[in-house]
């Protein structure tokens, strides 16, 4: 794979990460990636978002090249890569472009998707996770993605769900939103793809976060000095029964995506779309 012939505004750089020969201001904060990179290893939440993302890919694009857009530190790309599956990461921030290469990713860009220079329908799949919640122009976004993707491309989303769920962590995350199933295949759709599978994931986690942020934040209470530490306990992954449920949880759910099934609650939206016919000459 040439990364040169694919992206046409990137050269590589010493450290083998290919960088835009421009870059555009990006609403995610950087010191983002470098909290997550001290959390994602043994964070049961990055655990199961990656089963499901890899349990996808596996059934709809197994054999094509898979790009990660905007994938911090590369947690997902480095988990599709061990499936044996080819994939390029697309980062806009340094750090964890940085990280991504550290983790032995074999393609990095450090770039936006619109800077890397991309050409009209080459891209056979592309994946944002937890990505265009930061983006407000999100139609505009997912229509010029479109753009990029040969026929019958495919798009793979995750997004943060429930606007009841907002929270100080919405906030300081630089979200502009977040979705349900319905307004985000709507956003979809206006953008130029059908759907072909959705589900929500993360079923049991509404309630905990309702209680422990967004009631919180409502009520103006103070956050935790140590926000890292907090993510940290909040996201590592607990011994015991209370594992041992939680893993029959998440294998139910794996289990869903795996013969596309719909789950029905949860607090993160998961879709695949597919270029619509219409678009694919655009």
């Amino acid at each position: 794979m040439k990364i040169e012939e694919i992206a046409k505004n990137v050269s590589k750089g010493e450290d083998g990460i290919y960088y835009s020969k421009n870059s555009s201001t990006i609403s995610y904060p950087e010191s983002g990636n470098e909290n997550f990179m001290q959390i994602e290893q043994d964070s049961f939440w990055f655990n199961h978002r990656n089963n499901v993302i890899i349990e996808a890919v596996k059934k709809y694009n197994k054999s094509n090249i898979f790009f990660d857009i905007g994938g911090g530190n590369g947690f997902v790309s480095k988990g599709i890569q061990d499936a044996g599956m080819r994939v390029v990461l697309v980062e806009p921030g340094s750090v964890g472009a940085q990280n991504a290469i550290n983790r032995k990713i074999e393609n990095v860009i450090c770039s936006t998707f619109e800077d890397a220079g991309f050409e009209n329908s080459s891209l056979d799949s592309v994946g944002m996770f937890d990505v265009i919640e930061h983006i407000e122009e999100d139609v505009d976004f997912l229509q010029k993605t479109n753009t990029y993707l040969k026929e019958d491309g495919l798009i793979f989303i995750t997004v943060p769900s429930f606007e009841f769920l907002w929270s100080d962590e919405d906030k300081d995350a630089g979200h502009y939103r977040r979705y349900t199933l319905k307004s985000l295949k709507k956003t979809l759709l206006e953008a130029g793809y059908q759907i072909e599978y959705s589900t929500y994931i993360f079923s049991i986690l509404p309630l905990p976060i309702l209680l422990f942020r967004s009631i919180p934040s409502r009520l103006g209470f103070s956050k935790n000095p140590d926000e890292l530490q907090r993510h940290q306990e909040d996201h590592k992954t607990k011994k015991g029964l209370s594992n041992q449920i939680l893993q029959k949880i998440w294998d139910w759910e794996i289990d869903k995506v795996r013969n596309a099934k719909k789950i029905s609650f949860g607090s993160s939206c998961f879709v695949v779309g597919k270029k619509m016919a219409q678009h694919a000459d655009k």
